[in-house]
């Protein structure tokens, strides 16, 4: 079993007549905790759980300058980039809730959590982390069909972590630096573990990399892509460790684009109907404990585990 599954401890439906409803503070907000850099979030830590129906109530529950746990009750539409404040829980209810037409921006903040929501149809990116936010942990959501990015991470953010989520039907998957020009503000951030995610059919950057290092891709289980799984690119350090890579004929590769090769290091991934992937360079050593799984057994741990409503 892997370090990072954990189950949700019970949860409230609000009445669906109210917008917003308050329910009691020994209620579950997000379930377990993040590993590896985003380790320490809290979110909004004990604060008193509020259930949100409606898209006014969502932006203004999200934008509010205190500590809170939102608990997003069904699919709410939104339209355009909402902002997220900082100490800020986001969990959906059950396993159908989430976000639709529109995402969230992240924008030098600190401390957020994104569990259990499922996002699609977003006219821009369905998460956009950006402006040195720090200590994110995005976890157990389902993603698909944004216009852009499904979870961009760039501009100096850092300390995050990415895991257990299912994206689909979808080319740009996961960026991680904004552009090869951007490396005074870039480099010595942009540190991400992206582990137990699926990418299932999609396309390309999963993730694409640019001056983080090191970045931590690890235990996903890469399932048909269709162009290529990871890249590192300007003056990027990748570890690419324990995955499962089926029918993707190039998991792994140095340099995208115009962008040129960083360093990647693969080692311990299991890969079938798959090609034997690009590495090369040095890449700096992970600084936190983690328990990597075999890889052979990631396809059924990950398949059983990620994406919404799957957190038990």
């Amino acid at each position: 079993m892997s370090i990072s599954r954990r189950a949700f401890t019970g949860g409230v439906v609000a009445t669906m007549a109210a917008a917003l409803t308050v329910v009691t503070a020994g209620q579950a907000s997000a379930a377990g905790s993040p590993t590896g850099f985003g380790a320490g979030t809290t979110g909004g830590g004990s604060a008193t759980p509020v259930t949100v129906t409606t898209a006014s109530a969502l932006i203004t529950a999200m934008k509010a300058g205190p500590a809170a746990v939102i608990r997003v009750s069904g699919m709410i539409t939104v339209s355009g980039m909402q902002k997220v404040a900082s100490n800020k829980t986001l969990v959906g209810v059950g396993s159908g809730s989430g976000i639709s037409g529109g995402g969230l921006n992240l924008s030098g903040v600190t401390n957020v959590i994104i569990q259990n929501l499922n996002f699609k149809d977003s006219s821009d990116d369905a998460i956009n982390v950006q402006e040195g936010s720090t200590k994110v942990w995005i976890d157990h959501n389902t993603l698909s069909h944004a216009h852009d990015g499904l979870i961009d991470i760039k501009r100096a953010s850092d300390f995050i972590t990415v895991s257990w989520n299912k994206f689909l039907n979808h080319d740009k998957t996961m960026l991680l630096g904004h552009s090869d020009d951007n490396g005074s503000q870039d480099r010595g951030h942009l540190r991400v573990s992206y582990h137990h995610n699926w990418f299932d059919a999609t396309t390309q950057r999963h993730p694409r990399v640019r001056f983080g290092n090191p970045v931590h891709v690890y235990n996903n289980y890469y399932a048909g892509v269709t162009s290529y799984g990871v890249a590192s690119t300007m003056e990027a350090g990748v570890l690419v460790e324990g995955n499962y890579f089926e029918n993707v004929k190039d998991p792994f590769h140095l340099g995208e684009g115009s962008s040129p090769a960083g360093a990647l290091v693969a080692r311990n991934n299991f890969l079938t109907g798959s090609g034997s992937g690009q590495q090369g360079g040095s890449v700096k050593a992970i600084p936190y404990s983690y328990t990597l799984d075999t890889a052979s057994g990631v396809k059924a741990a990950v398949q059983n585990g990620a994406g919404a409503g799957k957190a038990g």
